[in-house]
């Protein structure tokens, strides 16, 4: 009994020294990236202070484009508006590619950063704004770049062929489906895998987190117009009442979540814009609502909106509206599908992880429910597995404070979001290359 529990221990300590050996490329490139870390600094503070909003990304894809091309890539640019692929061949063997997006937010920057952004931006509705990078996608790029100078200055050391995607218009979930209507998969070589990674602003910066399987949720951008007959404030007899029809809505639609979705299976119902009337004293003729509607399963998102048709309809007859004046229901598109990442690749990859950043630094972490329209690279003919894990972004000290005392940290999309650049990027680089490098080694 001894001798067993004996071996077992040494079985033990032998696969935690395992995994916690770092390959000794990766090495190289971490002292190539300390080395160039000052340079992608730079880099990371022009992509901060200069951010563009979803479809104006111009001066944002022209860098990516023309730093790709000055590490020998042919370089694609304009795919679906600013898409940018750079492609990389380096003898035979698999083709992996790595993606980022580009786009910004409309949010005035409140970090108090000596870098912070100033930027205006023209929206969507034609109005000036501030821009800002909330989400991360500054840091994005800047790990994008500084893996594929990575890759580049070590490539006697892999074969294949690095294809390095930057993807406009994230934000508003144009982007990637636009570079698919483009021809995107024509126009480079099939890839075996695709990777990505993303902020997270909850995570210790020098981590990585992962989930295999569903990863970010589907998102739906849903309208809907409530009609009804309006009149005055003070002879509510005389009207059918637009805005308490709308609150009647909003309330029976929280049950669809709560009393007709298998408790078991993930679902949002947001109501985020509610528009209806113009002074105190006069009762509308109709609402505009938005709504955001999130979910992993094809079939519970159908669920979902068939019961807001249900509803929304039983609910109109119910206040007395004819049928020509039920409400009308509409989703934006294209849709953003759910991020399902691919179990086997990424078990794969957090083995490399834990190999090469250590396993204390490897988390395994719920799935969100965000989107992401990284999705869209493995949802084309040509089926890709794909792969999209998490960065930390939080100095430890503030996390551990967070936890002891229950401070709220800046999520993404907050005016207050500032990530810790060095660390950051570091194992941004070193978590994306040791990726690429075992998916190249064609294991």
């Amino acid at each position: 009994m001894k001798i067993a529990y004996t071996l077992l221990v040494l079985f033990s300590v032998v696969q935690t020294i395992q995994a916690q050996t770092k390959s000794p490329v990766v090495k190289q490139i971490e002292t190539y990236t300390d080395k160039q870390y000052p340079s992608l600094e730079k880099l990371y503070r022009q992509l901060h202070q200069n951010p563009e909003l979803s479809l104006h990304e111009e001066k944002t894809s022209q860098l990516m484009a023309t730093e790709l091309r000055s590490l020998g890539f042919n370089v694609l640019e304009k795919i679906g508006g600013y898409g940018v692929a750079g492609i990389y061949t380096n003898g035979k063997g698999p083709t992996v590619l790595i993606r980022t997006d580009m786009d910004a937010l409309p949010l005035e920057e409140k970090t108090g950063l000596s870098y912070a952004s100033k930027a205006k931006g023209i929206n969507a509705a034609g109005a000036e704004v501030s821009v800002m990078h909330a989400c991360g996608h500054d840091i994005h790029m800047t790990v994008f770049i500084g893996t594929a100078r990575a890759l580049v200055e070590t490539k006697k050391h892999w074969k294949g062929t690095l294809i390095m995607i930057a993807q406009p218009s994230e934000e508003n979930g144009f982007g990637a489906d636009l570079m698919f209507k483009a021809g995107l998969y024509d126009k480079i070589p099939t890839p075996d895998y695709a990777i990505s990674l993303h902020n997270h602003a909850g995570l210790e910066a020098g981590k990585v987190g992962y989930h295999a399987g569903p990863f970010m949720a589907s998102v739906d951008m849903m309208n809907i117009t409530v009609h009804g007959k309006g009149g005055h404030g003070a002879a509510p007899h005389t009207t059918i009442d637009p805005v308490v029809l709308s609150a009647e809505m909003i309330m029976a639609f929280q049950t669809i979540v709560s009393r007709e979705i298998n408790p078991l299976e993930p679902a949002v119902i947001t109501v985020g814009s509610i528009h209806g009337g113009t002074v105190h004293n006069i009762i509308p003729d109709d609402v505009k609502m938005q709504l955001t509607l999130r979910s992993y399963s094809p079939q519970v998102r159908e669920q979902i909106i068939a019961s807001i048709h249900r509803m929304s309809k039983q609910l109109a007859l119910l206040a007395g509206l004819p049928p020509e004046k039920m409400p009308e229901i509409t989703i934006n598109e294209p849709q953003t599908p759910a991020t399902l990442n691919d179990a086997s690749l990424t078990n794969r990859l957090v083995s490399v992880f834990q190999k090469n950043l250590g396993v204390d630094n490897v988390v395994e972490m719920p799935p969100a429910m965000v989107g992401e329209d990284f999705s869209r690279f493995g949802l084309q003919e040509k089926k890709v597995p794909i792969c999209m894990f998490w960065l930390g972004t939080v100095a430890p000290a503030l996390v551990k404070e967070s936890k002891e005392k229950g401070t709220i940290l800046p999520s993404l999309h907050s005016s207050a979001f500032a990530p810790l650049p060095e660390p950051t990027i570091k194992t941004g680089v070193a978590a994306m290359s040791a990726a690429a490098l075992d998916l190249f080694s064609g294991r």
